[in-house]
């Protein structure tokens, strides 16, 4: 099987609240993925898109203030778990310059109309418990790829988002 990679917004700050369970009911959670919004996945695989080219991409996007303020769940409470990030907004404009730039990698394999901005706390059905919201800011987009030799994810390069400070 090919190595994937993906493009991710790293939500350091849901760790406390959510990392274990991520860890009881995420699989990528087990595999090295951090808590996330994820902006592209499946992405190119490693090294066959020229990274500077997003970060140029990325860097014209400003970092932001989020909070995770509400639990959703997918498939009529039969799927995922997970939390949603006010505003979804700059999520969605950044997979959608992303989808744009390389239309040749949809998101998630254009499975679905549109992606919901989410951070999954449980690939199956949970009670959860959270105390919410959760302030966050976006500085980066990370992108991470899977290991041959393990099947783990590794960060491979970060990408600031633009510092609201410079024009």
């Amino acid at each position: 099987m090919p190595r994937r990679s993906a493009l991710i917004v790293p939500v350091p700050e849901a760790e406390p609240a959510v990392g274990g369970l991520r860890l009881a009911h995420d699989p990528s959670a087990t595999m090295g993925v951090p808590a996330h919004v994820t902006i592209l996945f499946p992405f190119a695989p490693p090294g066959e898109v020229g990274e500077d080219a997003v970060a140029d991409l990325v860097g014209r996007f400003p970092a932001f203030d989020f909070v995770l303020d509400r639990i959703g769940r997918f498939e009529d409470g039969e799927g995922a778990v997970w939390l949603h990030p006010e505003p979804s907004a700059p999520f969605v404009d950044l997979t959608a310059a992303v989808a744009q730039r390389w239309p040749e990698y949809p998101p998630y394999d254009g499975s679905f109309d549109g992606p919901i901005p989410h951070l999954t706390v449980s690939m199956g059905p949970i009670d959860l418990e959270v105390a919410l919201p959760i302030p966050c800011r976006a500085r980066v987009v990370v992108l991470i790829e899977e290991s041959e030799e393990d099947g783990r994810w590794h960060e491979r390069r970060v990408f600031p988002l633009r510092d609201q400070g410079v024009a």
